[in-house]
């Protein structure tokens, strides 16, 4: 049996020289390949006829974290410390997340996956979340600390991601400065932080379709992160 086509979302970025390139960090693509996918970097700058034929061809999207995504596509608060906003970026990734929503194509989203989630099915941001979150606990930890483990996080038993996981209770790593506020409609947030922050959201009558707060590809030491991923690519598969 071939293995599945996992498209990965990519951000842009520029060389040494100032020429345009398309980055995707290779812990995204180690673990898809070691959950038994074929890798395949979705550039962002694609005009839309060969989005919609690149899409076609994939059995299931890996939404990466990366940027801020533009206020242009909800009701947030302006805030100084958003950064890293790649208007061709958010377009692909939007348009490929309410494709693959509709079409019930599998999707696996990651920190700015998971925001983008809820941004494509009509839900808002905390555009800072230690300023907007009453007791919020610090998210932010950058650089080299993607596998520093800064908080728990609670799985509702009853949900399909704690059967993904195989356990309710998570110790992840943090980084990011926004996260989820206002829930879209149909999607179910089923893992918090300790100061409530949604950390885990699935869409419950979709195929497959979980987003996760949290990094898990620098954490793939831990059993529960190889079955978040190989239960994305088994789905893909299918």
């Amino acid at each position: 049996m071939p293995k599945p086509l996992i498209g990965i979302t990519t951000r842009n970025g520029k060389d040494s020289d100032g020429h345009p390139t398309m980055v995707v960090q290779h812990s995204y693509i180690n673990a898809v390949v070691n959950a038994g996918g074929v890798a395949i970097p979705i550039p962002s700058i694609l005009p839309e006829e060969d989005l919609r034929q690149l899409y076609s061809q994939l059995n299931g999207i890996l939404f990466t974290g990366g940027g801020d995504v533009s206020l242009d596509y909800f009701p947030g608060s302006p805030h100084p410390r958003i950064d890293g906003v790649d208007d061709a970026r958010d377009f692909t990734e939007i348009s490929l997340m309410r494709a693959s929503v509709d079409d019930g194509k599998p999707l696996l989203g990651i920190c700015r996956g998971a925001q983008v989630m809820n941004i494509a099915l009509g839900g808002t941001l905390y555009t800072h979340i230690i300023d907007q979150l009453k007791g919020a606990i610090d998210h932010d930890y950058p650089g080299n600390l993607r596998k520093t483990i800064v908080h728990p996080v609670n799985v509702d038993e009853s949900s399909r991601s704690a059967e993904i996981f195989g356990e309710t209770l998570l110790n992840v790593n943090s980084l990011h400065h926004q996260g989820l506020k206002d829930i879209a409609p149909g999607l179910h947030v089923v893992g918090h932080a300790p100061d409530g922050l949604a950390e885990v959201v699935e869409l419950p009558d979709h195929p497959y379709a979980v987003a996760v707060q949290w990094h898990p590809e620098w954490l793939t030491d831990q059993l529960a992160m190889q079955r978040l991923f190989k239960s994305f690519v088994d789905a893909s598969a299918k």
